[in-house]
């Protein structure tokens, strides 16, 4: 029998309700077996260095995870040297679980968008199926463009790999979160308690 997977893939900086709730609808929807957490090392399309407080994303994903018997966290990119590419990540879960095993890559839709800059895109589109999360009302016009623009350059059918998944809690950032962390206002409600007594105990984002 052929496992299922769900990636979630992402910073975590910090992992959030939203983050949550987006797995646990994957898992249900699309009837997966497990939904591993996958946080960034040293992310290359991002401006600022989450990998200097690399462990505390890790552990502020555990804490937020580990209720839900099937939810798990994975090192993979956090101890990967230099840049952490999706491609070689994929590569390594397929190893791991097996050729056979289905990866599907949950992100959000605009994080889709971006896909034609990745790293050897066609191969990623190969390795996985992608669920894009979405907020109920998001405008869809641009990722069906995507999906002609990738179909005229790949030899794979990308309607085939990219399923919609609308999630009324994508409206939480992490962002917003280290903003509201510096500026003194309240998080509660929006990350797990666990998460919301680590940011305060280890003193992040002030």
């Amino acid at each position: 029998m052929n496992i299922k997977l769900g990636i979630m893939g992402g910073t975590f900086n910090p992992i959030h309700n939203g983050h949550l709730v987006t797995a646990a609808e994957a898992l249900h929807q699309f009837e997966l077996d497990r939904v591993i957490f996958i946080p960034s090392g040293d992310p290359p399309h991002k401006n600022f260095h989450e990998e200097k407080i690399a462990e505390h994303r890790y552990l502020m994903t555990v804490i937020a995870t580990s209720s839900n018997k099937n939810f798990f966290v994975s090192r993979i990119e956090i101890d990967r040297k230099g840049k952490s590419y999706t491609v070689d990540t994929l590569k390594k879960l397929k190893k791991i679980y097996g050729k056979d095993s289905e990866l599907f890559f949950i992100t959000g839709a605009d994080a889709i968008l971006e896909i034609l800059t990745w790293k050897r895109t066609e191969e990623i589109i190969e390795l996985c199926y992608f669920i894009a999360a979405t907020r109920p009302g998001y405008d869809l016009s641009r990722l069906e463009d995507l999906k002609k623009n990738l179909n005229d350059k790949i030899n794979n059918n990308i309607n085939d790999k990219i399923f919609i998944m609308e999630v009324p809690a994508l409206a939480i950032s992490s962002t917003d979160i280290r903003k509201r962390v510096a500026e003194q206002r309240p998080i509660d409600y929006l990350v797990p308690e666990g998460v919301s007594n680590y940011i305060l105990k280890h003193g992040l984002y002030i």
